[in-house]
């Protein structure tokens, strides 16, 4: 089942997003739990402004969400953007098994055909 041309933007955005090391480490740190962008900066030996347009990256692509209350800003992982791209990998693992599938019955079926 193919995805129709509406989604394909958001796919990839969502790849885009997770090309970057930092930002997987990033959904991977909030897959525990929310925190305020000092927390998820502290780790990273970045200026806050090239962190914070990692966040934007993410933010853009609906992989987090953040609220403000005062002048702390928390992020949260959205998890439900990352379905998208769990079924599209699935899909590809269902595409490539079976025609792995088909390429192992033919051989088999040629080494039994096969003269000794």
């Amino acid at each position: 089942m193919m995805h129709s041309a509406s989604t394909q933007p958001e796919i990839d955005q969502i790849f885009r997003a997770l090309s970057d090391p930092t930002r997987r480490d990033v959904v991977e740190r909030l897959s525990a739990g929310q925190a305020s962008v000092s927390e998820l900066a502290a780790p990273y030996a970045m200026a806050l402004p090239s962190f914070v347009e990692h966040l934007r990256v993410l933010e853009g692509c609906g992989l987090v969400t953040s609220r403000k209350k005062g002048r702390v800003r928390t992020y949260s992982l959205a998890p439900q953007q990352l379905k998208f791209a769990e079924d599209w990998l699935g899909r590809q693992r269902r595409l490539w098994e079976g025609r792995l599938d088909r390429l192992d019955a033919y051989l088999l079926k040629l080494k039994k055909e096969k003269p000794q």
